[in-house]
């Protein structure tokens, strides 16, 4: 059920009690790729892995903005704080839990903010009710092999998009994209990144080689990212959430 479509009587007579809330980011993804594609990614799979789940999930609506001022240097991209980010986060879903909704997946499409992510779902099991349990999800962590070749507006963002919103993507700037881009996140040098800025390491904001991103590996990449987190809503939803006892005994 989608929260943004339901009547509050809707929610009320239905029987569930695990929700999905899509995060992403507004910001830049190259010149092919819309500075919506970590909200339109997040949503897809999220959709398509409720539809691949046994249980009645609610599907709340996206977060749009996140942590990205990384990208700052590209019109148009937006940010949070991680403060701001986190505080958002996890108001949003102590409001799922007000209302009876006590396991929440939250279905990530931006690697800037997967720390804060891990943040929050910490904070609401560790200091929520016993049966409270939240965590997130990154889809392009879950797809196999093809993760290794995660960049930003690459070859993954770009065939998942072609496969879900295909109108989105600018093909005639998909050369142009891959000629000016980077071959890899950030600047290296003895395992630590000397960069904190994308703009420091590509020309255009892309990281991989959008081409390398048909639709047939879009159909590849919903699949697996879909069946992972239906596998997932599983998982929470059976979840002994009770915090354990400290170690040790009593101190005394």
């Amino acid at each position: 059920m989608n929260l943004s479509d339901a009547t509050w009587t809707d929610v009320r007579d239905a029987d569930a009690d695990i929700a999905v809330v899509p995060v992403g980011s507004t910001e830049q993804h190259g010149p092919h790729a819309p500075l919506g594609t970590d909200v339109v990614t997040a949503e897809a799979v999220a959709d398509a892995g409720c539809e691949r789940s046994e249980r009645d999930v609610l599907r709340a609506p996206a977060i749009p903005v996140g942590v990205a001022e990384e990208h700052r240097q590209f019109p148009g991209t937006m940010w949070v704080s991680e403060g701001t980010f986190r505080d958002y986060v996890r108001e949003s879903v102590e409001s799922l839990f007000y209302h009876g909704i006590d396991r929440v997946v939250l279905v990530n499409g931006h690697g800037g903010n997967v720390a804060a992510l891990r943040e929050v779902g910490a904070r609401l099991t560790r200091d929520g009710d016993e049966d409270t349990y939240a965590v997130p999800f990154t889809w392009f962590d879950a797809v196999g092999d093809h993760s290794s070749e995660m960049g930003h507006g690459g070859p993954l963002e770009t065939a998942l998009l072609r496969r879900v919103a295909p109108d989105l993507v600018r093909e005639d700037r998909l050369d142009a994209a891959s000629e000016s881009g980077a071959d890899g996140w950030g600047e290296w040098v003895s395992y630590a990144n000397l960069a904190y800025d994308s703009a420091e390491f590509t020309d255009n904001g892309v990281v991989g080689d959008p081409r390398d991103g048909p639709t047939e590996r879009g159909d590849e990449l919903l699949e697996l990212a879909a069946a992972a987190l239906a596998r997932l809503l599983e998982a929470v939803a059976e979840r002994d959430a009770s915090r354990p006892e400290r170690r040790g005994g009593d101190s005394e």
